[in-house]
C-alpha cells in the first residue's frame, strides 16, 4: 500500500518510470528501432530527426545503464515531485517542466560539439536524472548518500566532487560516456528549481 501511495504522490514520475523502464526493455530487441531514436547530433543540428532529443532521454545501452538510472530517478525523481506538489499547486506540472527541459538543455551542448561528426550517438537519461538530483539536493543537501550504493557521502559533498569530474571528464575522458549531458543537466536542474522556488537558496543556506 505504501508503495501504492508513492507512485500516486509523484504521478508524473511513475509516468516516466515506467516508460522508460518499458521502452528500454522493449528495444534491446529491437535493434533496428533502437537506432532510430538514439540522438544524433549531425542529423538533430540540420533539422533532421529532431524527435531523438527526447526519445533518447527513454532508452538506454544495456541492463546496467538502465538499473542505474532507474534506481537513481525513483529514490529522488519521486521525492523531488512530493516536494514540489507540497510547495505549489502546480508541482506535478512544473516537475515535468524540469525534466523534459533538462533532457533539452543537457543535449545541447553535445549537439553543438558533434554536429559535425555522423558517427556519434548518444542515449539514456542521464542528463535529466542529474538535474533531478540536483534539485533535490538544494532541498536536502545533508541526505546521505550511498556513492555506488555503498559509499556513504552526504549530498552536497556529492554535488561538489560530481560537478568537478563531470567537468574534467567532459574535457578529458574518453570511455564512450556523455559526461557533457552530466554536467550541463546538472546545472539545468539546479538553475530550474532556483528560478521555480527562489525560496530554496535560503532554505539551502540554512541546513549548514
Amino acid at each position: 500500500m505504501e508503495n501504492i501511495n508513492y507512485f500516486i504522490q509523484s504521478p508524473v514520475a511513475s509516468v516516466i518510470f515506467i516508460l522508460t523502464i518499458g521502452l528500454s526493455l522493449y528495444l534491446f530487441s529491437n535493434q533496428h528501432l533502437f537506432g532510430k531514436l538514439m540522438l544524433h547530433p549531425y542529423s538533430v543540428y540540420r533539422k533532421h530527426r529532431v524527435y531523438t532529443i527526447f526519445t533518447s532521454g527513454l532508452i538506454h545501452k544495456d541492463w546496467g545503464h538502465l538499473l542505474f538510472n532507474m534506481i537513481t530517478f525513483y529514490y529522488f525523481g519521486f521525492g523531488l515531485e512530493s516536494i514540489f506538489a507540497g510547495i505549489s499547486v502546480w508541482g506535478h506540472f512544473l516537475f515535468a517542466i524540469l525534466y523534459l527541459l533538462s533532457l533539452i538543455l543537457s543535449d545541447i551542448p553535445t549537439i553543438v560539439q558533434q554536429k559535425n561528426n555522423p558517427g556519434y550517438y548518444s542515449l539514456g537519461a542521464s542528463g535529466a536524472i542529474s538535474a533531478v538530483l540536483f534539485g533535490y539536493i538544494l532541498f536536502d543537501p545533508q541526505a546521505e548518500l550511498g556513492i555506488f550504493f555503498v559509499i556513504p557521502m552526504k549530498a552536497y559533498l556529492f554535488a561538489v566532487l560530481f560537478m568537478g569530474y563531470s567537468y574534467w571528464a567532459s574535457r578529458k575522458a574518453n570511455d564512450g560516456i556523455n559526461h557533457s549531458a552530466h554536467l550541463f543537466g546538472a546545472l539545468a536542474g539546479l538553475l530550474l528549481t532556483v528560478l521555480f522556488f527562489p525560496d530554496v537558496i535560503q532554505h539551502f543556506m540554512r541546513q549548514f
